[in-house]
């Protein structure tokens, strides 16, 4: 159990990040790309820059943080759809991340330990668990309350479920869809440090592909509705496992 929970620990952070999309009616194809992109930006800074560890995660974040404002705007300004936005940020940024990077893993032994914190092992009971995991599951209660109690989890779910009628309801549904793709942009910055954290390196040849794929299915094996408007992000939770437990299996089935 504590090896699942570790090898779901990423899958489940871009799950959180995904079902904010996805409850809108959209879609973000490019978050695995972001999430190496962002990876690779706080372990360059502190590998080769020498930018402090905490400076160079700031930094990795606002990077994200600008990634999910582009696609937020390409969405909710130029009106592209997410599929498209998204698909065309997915390549913009395998390219980015690959140029930036000159293509070099970073191994963990180049970065400072903060960078390497959520790969650290903690003891609970009976089950040994990296700090990445603890981090993704405060993710998780963060975001559950404010879907859940606040005005902007409901105007979330309200523009998700028929945007025409919350705009006529009186909610600004461009500025609560740009606000997802920013809020999801942070949370892809934080799957970034916990991945190098787990993975021990920061990689641009990462399968960007895959975890598209995977936050996706996780999000839909949870209960949320691919139209938008209808689910919740401990669903995401319990299909990513269920994903990570169903690769692992086949894996060990040959």
């Amino acid at each position: 159990v504590s090896l699942m929970l570790q090898q779901v620990a990423v899958v489940a952070a871009l799950g959180v990040a995904q079902t904010l999309v996805i409850l809108t009616a959209g879609i973000d194809l490019s978050i695995g790309a972001a999430m190496i992109l962002a990876q690779m930006v706080m372990a360059q800074l502190a590998a080769n820059n020498h930018v402090p560890g905490l400076l160079a995660i700031l930094i990795g974040l606002c990077a994200s943080l600008g990634t999910g404002a582009i696609t937020g705007l390409l969405v909710t300004r130029l009106r592209l759809p997410p599929f498209i936005a998204s698909l065309g940020m997915l390549s913009i940024l395998t390219s980015t991340g690959l140029l930036y990077s000159n293509g070099q893993t970073i191994q963990a032994s180049q970065m400072p330990a903060i960078l390497n914190w959520t790969g650290v092992y903690v003891n609970i009971g009976p089950f040994q668990l990296i700090n990445g995991v603890l981090l993704v599951i405060g993710l998780y209660f963060v975001v559950a309350y404010l879907l859940g109690q606040t005005a902007w989890g409901r105007h979330v779910y309200a523009v998700g479920d028929d945007i025409e009628a919350a705009r006529l309801a009186g909610i600004r549904t461009n500025l609560v869809r740009f606000s997802v793709w920013v809020f999801a942009g942070l949370l892809i910055g934080i799957a970034a440090w916990v991945s190098i954290g787990y993975t021990g390196a920061a990689s641009p040849n990462n399968a960007a592909g895959d975890l598209n794929l995977q936050s996706i299915v996780a999000v839909v094996i949870g209960g949320t509705s691919l139209f938008g408007g209808r689910g919740g992000v401990f669903g995401t939770l319990f299909g990513a496992l269920i994903v990570v437990v169903f690769t692992s299996g086949l894996t060990l089935a040959n």
